[in-house]
């Protein structure tokens, strides 16, 4: 007589769908989305600015979803992916499909209703690009992938602009360019001291396919319109001296660690401590220009 063991998946629990929103991702995200909802010249009503951020958030969170439940199978090659939900067998992969898709619909139906309907379409052309543009169409096919696709993770300063005044304008149209220009440099420098992982999942990101010598020279090559796009209120009286000179310095010191990236010949992540100190400052740099043209904005006021 012999017995069978049947193994049961346990439901995932309201931690493993946190992780499918990549909270730590989102943090930026939400911020910069408020940012651009706090220096429009339109007032809001505190409880549609708390909807308004809510929606970013949700429609960033919907996208990660999306993005975990196509990529589940590279997920599981990579070591710093492969604890996850999906590839780590805590949740089945229809669960992230449903859960994205329901987060999607309801920040786009709740932001429009709540806000008005041109932030609602910037909302869900950010969520399509980052799925169907970056994720499914560029991720796994070109090197130029996080170029292209940084432009689905810039659009929450419009969003967040639009949701205030129901435009469009100039200062969040170079706040878009400027974290569209800032995404390759920023994932570049991951990309460096990881490459191994995206190569053992087949991603052709520029380390794997152009070699060291080429991203580090990509990555100072962005850095120089990143910072003309930073500095650009100032002299087009957009922003004050105090945010002019913030993003002048924040940018001299981003420049700085990438000339350091560019010199640096290793080829062990142990031995990459200037990219590693580049990605880590990368984060901080956005958060404090933003930070600084809202205080800015606000001083003038």
């Amino acid at each position: 007589m012999t017995t069978e063991t049947i193994a049961y998946r346990l439901p995932a629990d309201w931690r493993d769908l946190l992780a499918l929103t990549k909270p730590r991702v989102m943090t930026l995200v939400v911020f910069t989305g408020l940012c651009g909802l706090a220096v429009a010249p339109v007032a809001i009503h505190p409880v549609l600015a708390f909807t308004a951020v809510l929606c970013i958030a949700s429609g960033a969170g919907a996208a990660a979803a999306l993005n975990q439940y196509y990529e589940a199978d590279i997920d599981a090659l990579m070591k710093r992916t492969a604890s996850r939900p999906l590839p780590a067998g805590r949740m089945e992969r229809e669960s992230a499909l449903h859960f994205g898709v329901g987060l999607a619909f309801f920040s786009v139906l709740l932001m429009g209703f709540a806000t008005n309907w041109l932030a609602a379409a910037i909302l869900a052309v950010s969520i399509l690009f980052y799925v169907f543009v970056y994720t499914i169409w560029l991720k796994r096919r070109t090197p130029q992938n996080i170029v292209i696709g940084g432009a689905a993770g810039a659009f929450p300063p419009l969003i967040g602009w639009a949701a205030a005044t129901g435009d469009v304008a100039t200062l969040p149209v170079l706040l878009f360019l400027l974290i569209f220009l800032w995404t390759p440099p920023h994932f570049w420098a991951l990309a460096l001291f990881v490459r191994t992982d995206y190569a053992a999942a087949g991603v052709p990101m520029l380390p794997v396919v152009a070699g060291l010598r080429a991203t580090r020279r990509q990555i100072a090559l962005y850095t120089l319109p990143m910072m003309a796009t930073a500095i650009a209120p100032w002299p087009l009286g957009l922003a004050g001296a105090l945010y002019g000179v913030a993003a002048s310095l924040l940018s001299l010191a981003f420049m700085g660690l990438a000339l350091r990236v560019l010199l640096n010949k290793a080829t062990e992540p142990a031995r990459m401590k200037p990219e590693k100190s580049l990605f880590a400052f990368s984060i901080l740099y956005l958060f404090a220009i933003f930070g600084a043209l809202v205080i800015d904005v606000w001083m003038a006021a």
